[in-house]
């Protein structure tokens, strides 16, 4: 089964940039779409952005636009979120989740279709 480890996060101060990884095992990413989702204590899990499977078709969220950047490298069977003039807002446990599909990803605004769950990792952004 399709596992998913997220890593690169930590404390950085506002402005400040951070990558997160998310690396696969068992199956080969190439057929899957991949999204990034956050949770702040309190506040229900937000979308972030998505990457199609094999066309690499990317997708922000208005509040992270111009600011995070989704990729893949298919040979490394990872997906990285770079982050950028972080602010305090970002602060959340960061999940990576894939679904299998042949061609758009699934709205992150939907983040119940996506099959496949990393354990998060923890970005905090704090003066």
């Amino acid at each position: 089964q399709l596992q998913l480890v997220e890593s690169g996060g930590g404390l950085v101060q506002p402005g400040g940039s951070l990558r997160l990884s998310c690396a696969a095992s068992g199956y080969t990413l190439d057929y899957y779409a991949i999204g990034w989702f956050r949770q702040a204590p309190g506040k229900e899990r937000e979308g972030v952005s998505c990457i199609s499977g094999s066309e690499g078709d990317t997708y922000y969220t208005d509040s992270v636009k111009g600011r995070f950047t989704i990729s893949r490298d298919n040979a490394e069977n990872t997906v990285y979120l770079q982050m950028n003039s972080l602010k305090p807002e970002d602060t959340a446990v960061y999940y990576c989740a894939a679904v299998a599909t042949a061609g758009s990803p699934p709205p992150i605004t939907m983040p119940t279709l996506y099959d496949y769950w990393g354990q998060g990792t923890q970005v905090t952004v704090s003066s």
